[in-house]
Parts: structure tokens; C-alpha cells; sequence
């Protein structure tokens, strides 16, 4: 074989070696910067903060409190009271042995309430009624005698008409007759005591029942079997005055007390708005039903007698009310704004402002609202929102401006 001579062409590089090395390396930097890429991605996707839940309520109009925009010449508070409300107890002092009344029943007039040991007031009934039977027989007797005496005397007239008996026999005979019939009146006498006796005793029995004075509630009972009962109260307190509480609940009105600086603007018959103290956001109607002339020396007060327009069975007596007088109606203006409200979560304070968070669409809002009169659980908003937007109620407390949130 021939030897190989140098030539040129052996000085030449071989650029396929080159691109093949250069196309592995290009591959190998293409894969880091997608793998960088992904992890950059997963890094930002794994910090971005998740949606939290919170529960929210719609904006709404607010209800008027007062019909007619009357507007509060004077506010007050007192008492629901029971213009018919009595302790009922016995007219007699016993023992009682039977209670047919509880708490929060209701009676009738005249049903009984609870019976007392009449075991006595009987046996003096019963002596009563034997007094009455004795003095009757004993009226009888004198009846039938006084007729014996009436046919002796017709007899010894007819005698002494025929001059066979004296004068002295015919006034003996009368005598007895007179004597006879006194003794006939008096006897009728003891008879119509005896029946008065026999009501007495009878009204005893009668009394060791106790029966409702008026148709109500009873709000008590004082009394059980085997305790004694007085009208009048007794020394060592064992000894009850009363058996149950009634209380006519149609009778029920509110008491407050006004100052008598204040009392001009009271009168007779002005309407009057009612607030019970443990329904806040019940506005009841009611009207002024008198002013009691006379003020309280040491309080400065004067009573006023409040009536409602329409009772409830939610009104108890001696719950706590605030009233508000009302003076004349206000003209309606058309321009006037509506008045809102939302629930008392959805207001928050921060930095010494007042805010609510508004979803919209899937975050929420910051907004800066001003509040106004807050009944109960509802607040009035009088600007910063609108009618139907959605206000968070129930969210974490770091909710901030802008946050994702998932509504429940």
C-alpha cells in the first residue's frame, strides 16, 4: 500500500464533531431554563394567598321606626304595670288542704283556686241547721196549742152567753190565748234567727274556698297544702297572707315618670311609640291615656299613664319599656334618601375608621362608610354604600383589601 502524503486539506477542521457537542449543550440549557421556570411558577402559585370563606348579608333599606315621620318631642322609660292585679287570699285563717292554681295559668272569674280545712265552720253548720229544726218544731207546738186555746174560748163564750160559766172563766180563757199567741210570735222570732244563724255558718264553709276575683293569669303561688293562711298577717312568719297572684292581662299599660320640667310637652291622647327592653327592634304604637295630677316631691317627677294600641302576649307586666313622645308629623320630601341598614358584624373599625368589606365578583372591597343610629342587631348607614351590595358579616380578622374570598 502507498504511503499517505500531507496535503492541505488535512488542515481543515471537521465542523460536524463541533455542531453535534454545541447541540447537546443547547439541549441541556433549554431543559434548566424550563425546569427554573416551573419552579418559579409552583414558588409564586404556592405563595399567592388562598380564598377564605365569610359569610355576608345584603344592604337593605332600613324601616322607619315612627308612621308619618313623627319625630321625639321627649323620651322616657318605666315599666309595663296591671291596673287589675290582686294577691288573693281567705277571708278566714285555716289550713290549707287543696291548691288547684300554678304559675302562668290562666283562670277564670269566680274558679276556685284553693280550698281550706272546713271541718269546723261544718260542725257549726250543722249545729246551726239542728238549732233551726228545734225552734221550728217548737213553732208548730205553739201553733197547735194556740188553736186548743182559740176553741176554749169560743167554747166558755158560748157558755157564758147561756149563763152557765162565769165572766172569770172568759177571761182566763182569753188570757191564755193572748198568752198563747205572744209566745207563737216569739217562737217565729227564734226560727227566722236560727235561719240567719244557718246563713252565717253557711258562709263560713263558704269562705274556706278561695275563688278567682276576676278573670286573668296567675303570676304566683304563695301557698301550698298544709300551710296556714290569714287575712292579716301573723307574728313568727308561718303564717301566709295570700295564695296565688292574679293579673288581668288586658289591663296591662305602661307607668313612666317624667320630669316635670318636661311635662309641657305631654298631653292627653298624644301618640307615643314603645320600645320593650327585650325586644328592641319591636316598635309597638301607643297613646297617652292620662297624666296623674300630683309630682313626686323628691324625684321631681310626674306620672304618666301610657295605654298600647294593641296588646301582645310577648308584653309582661313589670318589663322595662322606653317610650318616645311623638310630636306632629314631618312633610315627606321627595329628595329625602333612603335610609339603610346592615347587620352590627359588617361594621369594623380601623385606625379610628369606620369601615365594611363589599364583595365584588370573588374580593372584597375596603370601604369607608358613616354610620347612624344602631337598634339592636342592625346598624343605619348613611352613606357609602348602596341598596343590594354585599357586605361581609362573618370573616377572618385579618381581612384586608382586595382578598379572595369564598362565599358560604
Amino acid at each position: 500500500m502507498a504511503a499517505h502524503k500531507p496535503s492541505l486539506s488535512d488542515l481543515r477542521i471537521d465542523d460536524r464533531a463541533r455542531y453535534a457537542g454545541q447541540g447537546r449543550i443547547g439541549i441541556w440549557l433549554a431543559a434548566a431554563v424550563l425546569i427554573a421556570a416551573a419552579g418559579v411558577g409552583a414558588w409564586f402559585w404556592l405563595r399567592a394567598p388562598a380564598a377564605v370563606p365569610v359569610r355576608v348579608a345584603a344592604v337593605a333599606e332600613a324601616e322607619s321606626g315612627r308612621a308619618g315621620g313623627a319625630p321625639a318631642v321627649l323620651n322616657a322609660s318605666g315599666y309595663v304595670t296591671a291596673r287589675r292585679r290582686a294577691t288573693v287570699s281567705s277571708k278566714v285563717t285555716g289550713k290549707v288542704i287543696e291548691v288547684h292554681v300554678e304559675e302562668g295559668m290562666a283562670v277564670k272569674q269566680g274558679q276556685v283556686l284553693a280550698r281550706l280545712d272546713d271541718s269546723t265552720p261544718r260542725r257549726y253548720l250543722e249545729l246551726a241547721q239542728a238549732e233551726l229544726a228545734a225552734s221550728g218544731r217548737q213553732a208548730a207546738e205553739m201553733e197547735v196549742r194556740l188553736r186548743d186555746a182559740e176553741r176554749t174560748l169560743a167554747r166558755t163564750r158560748a157558755l157564758v152567753k147561756d149563763g152557765i160559766a162565769g165572766q172569770a172563766a172568759l177571761d182566763t180563757a182569753g188570757a191564755d190565748v193572748d198568752a198563747l199567741t205572744a209566745r207563737l210570735a216569739l217562737t217565729r222570732e227564734q226560727v227566722g234567727v236560727a235561719e240567719r244563724q244557718v246563713a252565717v255558718r253557711r258562709t263560713d264553709v263558704d269562705d274556706t274556698v278561695i275563688r278567682a276575683p276576676f278573670s286573668g293569669v296567675a303570676i304566683s303561688k304563695d301557698a301550698q297544702p298544709g300551710e296556714m293562711v290569714s287575712p292579716v298577717s301573723a307574728g313568727g312568719g308561718f303564717t301566709r297572707t295570700g295564695i296565688s297572684t292574679i293579673v288581668d292581662m288586658s289591663s296591662l299599660e305602661i307607668e313612666v315618670d317624667v320630669n316635670e320640667s318636661y311635662i309641657q310637652r305631654v298631653t292627653s291622647g298624644q301618640r307615643v311609640e314603645a320600645t320593650l327592653d327585650a325586644y328592641p327592634d319591636w316598635h309597638m304604637p301607643a297613646h297617652v291615656i292620662t297624666m296623674v295630677p300630683t309630682a313626686d316631691r323628691q324625684k321631681a317627677t310626674v306620672l304618666v299613664r301610657i295605654g298600647f294600641d294593641a296588646l301582645d302576649p310577648r308584653i309582661l307586666p313589670d318589663m322595662g319599656v322606653k317610650v318616645a313622645f311623638l310630636g306632629a308629623p314631618e312633610a315627606p320630601t321627595s329628595a329625602a334618601s333612603p335610609r339603610l341598614s346592615v347587620p352590627r358584624p359588617a361594621v369594623r373599625t380601623e385606625n379610628g375608621q369606620t369601615i365594611v368589606f363589599v364583595v365584588v365578583n370573588d374580593r372584597v372591597e375596603r370601604r369607608a362608610v358613616r354610620v347612624g343610629d344602631a337598634k339592636g342587631d342592625i346598624v343605619e348607614i348613611v352613606t357609602g354604600l348602596s341598596v343590594g351590595e354585599r357586605v361581609v358579616v362573618d370573616g377572618p380578622a385579618d381581612l384586608a383589601d382586595g382578598r379572595k374570598v369564598d362565599v358560604r
